[in-house]
């Protein structure tokens, strides 16, 4: 019998600061493709054309503990991809014991900050979604998935599905 790997613990670093007992949690982004379906004369229904990435676009939402004033200071960054998030999660299968350290380095720039209820005596919660320009997943150190949009890269497991078409516009 086999049982699933379960997140252990996390942490998350925000342009290099440890969030080490302030982040609460982290909802890591979906990834999800923009999908069109074309049936044409002779097919017996639709196909799904492959239109890139989904037009939601690469959104990590992270909440903290208490008062953040690092990411208060970066709201309205300039830059598409002006903070750097990093996403440390350590899972373990139960039944073997055996440890999988997975990495999510993205970065962006916070679409929203919210302040949460201000309530005497009750904890205190910020919740931040940070819209993504860039995503790597890295799992025991091998890199699955790297997206660069600014770029125009994008690498599933070892293999770069936009050099063609970047060849093709000479860039």
């Amino acid at each position: 019998m086999a049982l699933p790997r379960k997140l252990k613990n996390l942490n998350l670093f925000n342009d290099g600061h440890s969030y080490l007992g302030v982040c609460k949690s982290c909802t890591l982004p979906p990834l999800s493709r923009k999908m069109e379906g074309y049936r044409g004369g002779g097919m017996n229904g639709p196909v799904k054309a492959d239109l890139g990435m989904s037009d939601d676009g690469i959104q990590l939402v992270w909440k903290t503990g208490g008062l953040d004033l690092i990411v208060l200071r970066q709201f309205g960054t300039l830059k598409a991809d002006g903070v750097m998030l990093r996403f440390g999660g350590s899972y373990q299968r139960d039944d073997s014991g055996e440890y999988t350290d997975v990495e999510i380095v993205v970065r962006g720039r916070h679409e929203t900050i919210e302040m949460g209820d201000a309530q005497p005596g009750e904890d205190t919660e910020h919740s931040i979604t940070t819209t993504c320009t860039y995503y790597k997943l890295t799992v025991d150190g091998e890199v699955l998935i790297e997206i660069d949009l600014l770029n125009f890269i994008e690498i599933i497991d070892g293999e770069d599905r936009l050099a063609a078409q970047r060849k093709a516009l000479g860039i």
